[in-house]
């Protein structure tokens, strides 16, 4: 066969050709992609930098230029104007001109250096798009030119990623995964089976040790959750994708897309179906609070998922959503069918449990979804999965935060308790070249950032990485198959000495409340008294208590260490024996969060910010339900409810429904909790506090002479 360019072939170009100027999301995917490409164009030109640190405005520069080679190749191909193939030759010639003369950069962490960038990671990403890019363009150049863009740069780069830092190569992690595909990508396109079969098989050829069988093989979980968390997930997609049709055109007997039971579909799956409605990503582990389905990687995802394994409304859902295309077959296959359809509904992937783990074995992420007559989503998720840290495969393989239980919740368009996610700027300059700020070790990935409880003002596995790796939670149970009463609960065991902790989530819908409600039961046992704060993180302006506080005069963060020195103590007061109430507005919705309590229990507000002399950290309002005892159990219901317009001076519902919540009982048995309304309604739940395996049974308890029976894991009594 000749030579084809690696991702497109002539064929397929010919076809997207077809799209330009249409109005369709293929086509204007093209004129995005020709205006900022000629424009780059125009304005840079060619021009290589030296070193600079990581986001600085060398690395800027060089990352730039890959993107818009790659951006030109594929236009060359489709538009055939010579303009976007000589852009190329002469960038790839400037390269390759000075590469060999170059001396390593330096690195600030424990990533190699390449050089060209601070890391050997952002190496690998230059020499895959590089390389896409002059396999669009190797079939109009002279032997002379491939002599010197091949000899004197891209056979080097492979030199430096296979020998030079083999230890690298072979890694299990997302840099492995990016060194892999990238030497892959680089030895399709220079004719180099040698490097390719490397990439495939690892550097001992063995499809264990290494590559990018291995890979697929050892990253994600049954269910394709990746350890590292969704920010690192979705960016382990793009290199995925990329070698995988490479491979597929070149190499189709490897059948790579339905390699292990088609890991690429569940593992692509596995980032869509844990988006919040609104798209974006749950900032688990380290992870971006901006990051959403419009991430490359998942509209690579989404469109190559429509195109090779099923023509599903979900995807085409999804597809609407992002209002892109990736630029290739299988975009033009997916645009197609979304300019085709009469109506495209919402995504909607429904609850579900993602399990974590090799073997599925180490808790995962347990969410519930609620569509109501309205297309309006609420979603409830529980995080309990491993440690996303693990140095036994690499240093650099630490992105677990200390946040076994914690909860969020997502309805009217945004996340109402939220996580912080991480503290970093990523390839920008203001601040640390890019990389993580301290502040995320003191306090984004400690326990207190997080909705789960704290005991006595300690992290989780006393913020050590090793004791971490070697914990993990446990489904309790998950049951959604009515979408009016879903329930899910997780446990965590010894993640404190001495201490056992459950929390199950029940998203009931009942007719006199506009939203699920959804009612959090926190159970906590312990061989000792502690003191136990949930903090609850949320956004927005609180608007009444039930309670008194008082301000502080004088700000005074909360504690010294564990992110609490974090913390400022804004206000605080104690509360009586049968609950708390805390409402807020944010944006045009109210909510109510109301809170069992214990005798000289106390509600404690603060906002992020203290011990910052950098202003590192977002200033964010939170509150802390703070309890003292042995035994615990913290049961609250968060509810949405009325509307606000200040433009039009509106509020409706602006008080909730929820009088109060209270732990009728519990013990080894069940969890009994009552909830009253202002309307003089009164609801029991029941949840079973045995496991799982014995919970289908019915469950009888008595507390305070009245008895209480249901059957399953959970009911309305």
């Amino acid at each position: 066969m000749s030579y084809q360019p690696l991702l497109l072939n002539f064929e397929e170009a010919a076809e997207l050709r077809k799209e330009l100027g249409k109005d369709s999301l293929l086509g204007n995917a093209l004129t995005r992609d020709i205006k900022q490409t000629d424009a780059y164009m125009a304005e840079v030109g060619i021009e290589v930098p030296g070193h600079g640190e990581g986001g600085g405005y060398e690395h800027n520069r060089h990352k730039q230029n890959y993107i818009h080679m790659d951006l030109a190749g594929r236009l060359f191909l489709i538009t055939e104007e010579t303009k976007y193939r000589d852009y190329i030759v002469d960038m790839l010639t400037a390269y390759a001109t000075v590469y060999p003369t170059l001396e390593s950069n330096v690195s600030r962490d424990s990533n190699p250096p390449g050089k060209l960038f601070h890391q050997t990671l952002n190496e690998n990403m230059w020499m895959l798009y590089a390389s896409c890019a002059y396999s669009c363009i190797y079939h109009t150049i002279s032997e002379e030119q491939k002599r010197l863009i091949e000899d004197d740069l891209l056979k080097q780069m492979i030199e430096m990623f296979v020998v030079t830092y083999a230890h690298d190569f072979d890694i299990v992690h997302n840099h492995g995964l990016w060194a892999v595909a990238a030497v892959g990508i680089c030895g399709y396109a220079i004719n180099d089976q040698e490097s390719v079969d490397k990439a495939l098989y690892g550097l001992k050829l063995d499809k264990v040790s290494g590559g990018f069988l291995a890979q697929l093989d050892q990253l994600f979980s049954p269910d394709g959750y990746y350890m590292e968390g969704p920010y690192y997930h979705r960016f382990s997609l793009r290199p995925i994708y990329l070698f995988a049709e490479a491979i597929e055109r070149r190499q189709p007997e490897v059948g790579i897309y339905e390699f292990n039971d088609s890991v690429i579909k569940t593992t692509s799956y596995s980032v869509f179906k844990t988006a919040f409605p609104d798209g974006t990503l749950p900032a688990l582990n380290d992870s971006s609070k901006t990051i959403s389905i419009n991430d490359e990687g998942v509209i690579m995802a989404t469109s190559v998922c429509y195109h090779r394994y099923e023509q599903t409304e979900t995807l085409l859902g999804m597809a609407n959503h992002q209002q892109n295309v990736w630029v290739h077959a299988s975009g033009k296959t997916l645009s197609d069918a979304v300019e085709a359809a009469d109506e495209i509904k919402p995504f909607n992937w429904g609850s579900l449990f993602v399990t974590d783990g090799p073997e599925g074995e180490k808790g995962g992420v347990s969410i519930l979804r609620h569509r109501d007559e309205k297309d309006d989503d609420t979603m409830a998720l529980i995080w309990f999965g491993q440690h996303g840290s693990d140095h036994q495969y690499h240093s650099a393989l630490d992105h677990g935060h200390y946040d076994g239980l914690h909860l969020s919740v997502f309805n009217r368009g945004h996340e109402v308790l939220h996580d912080y996610g991480f503290g970093r700027w990523v390839n920008v300059e203001p601040k640390f070249g890019g990389r993580y700020i301290p502040e995320n070790k003191s306090y984004c990935k400690q326990t207190v950032a997080h909705n789960t409880v704290t005991v006595d003002q300690k992290t989780q596995n006393n913020f050590n990485t090793a004791l971490a790796e070697s914990k993990f939670g446990q489904k309790h149970f998950f049951v959604a198959d009515d979408q009016s009463l879903q329930g899910m609960s997780g446990t965590i065991s010894e993640y404190y000495t001495g201490v056992d902790m459950q929390r199950s989530v029940i998203l009931a819908e009942l007719p006199e409340f506009e939203k699920p409600l959804v009612i959090d039961v926190y159970r906590i046992e312990a061989d000792a008294e502690h003191q136990y704060d949930l903090p609850v993180h949320h956004s927005g302006q609180i608007i009444r208590t039930d309670f008194d506080y008082n301000m502080e005069k004088t700000l005074k963060p909360l504690g010294e260490d564990n992110g609490y020195q974090h913390l400022w103590n804004v206000a605080s007061g104690k509360v009586n024996e049968e609950g708390s109430l805390v409402s807020w507005l944010h944006d045009s919705s109210y909510y109510s969060l109301v809170t069992s309590a214990n005798a000289g229990s106390e509600v404690i507000f603060a906002r992020t910010g203290a011990n910052d002399p950098d202003f590192n950290l977002k200033s964010e309002p939170a509150f802390i339900l703070r309890q003292s005892g042995q035994n615990h159990v913290f049961a609250s219901v968060l509810e949405t409810h009325g509307y606000f317009n200040e433009s039009i001076e509106a509020s409706v519902g602006a008080r909730g429904l929820v009088k109060s919540v209270s732990v009728v009982g519990h013990n080894s048995v069940g969890t009994v909790v009552r909830i009253q309304t202002t309307s003089g309604n009164t609801y029991h739940y029941g949840i079973s506090n045995q496991a799982e395996d014995t919970q289908q049974a019915t469950h009888t308890v008595e507390f305070a002479g009245e008895t209480y029976s249901w059957e399953g894991s959970f009911a309305q009594l």
